[in-house]
């Protein structure tokens, strides 16, 4: 994975990059892990809901790049699920 400022190239399992846009960070104590939450910027000229992705995240030494991992636990995935519910209504409410 490369990022820049807000975005990441994500490569598949099929060797295939996508620009991604990142929508928020964050690390977890608990699970001693830093993830990112992400979707592809192609979706943003699509008028359907936007698919959001998440990972864990481990950047390298220089902070230039890294590795993205799946999230391997339903703690996990309720962990990210709650983050990004939060994020949503701090959206919201600003948004009013």
């Amino acid at each position: 994975m490369e990022h820049g400022e807000n975005n990441i190239t994500v490569v598949d399992e099929n060797g295939n990059e996508q620009l991604c846009e990142i929508l928020f960070t964050f690390d977890s104590d608990k699970f001693n892990k830093s993830y990112v939450l992400y979707y592809p910027m192609s979706a943003e000229d699509d008028e359907e809901e936007i698919e959001i992705h998440a990972s864990s995240f481990t950047p390298s030494e220089d902070n230039k790049d890294g590795e993205l991992a799946p999230i391997e636990t339903e703690e996990e995935w309720d962990l990210v699920e709650e983050m990004l519910n939060t994020f949503l209504d701090q959206e919201e409410a600003e948004e009013e």
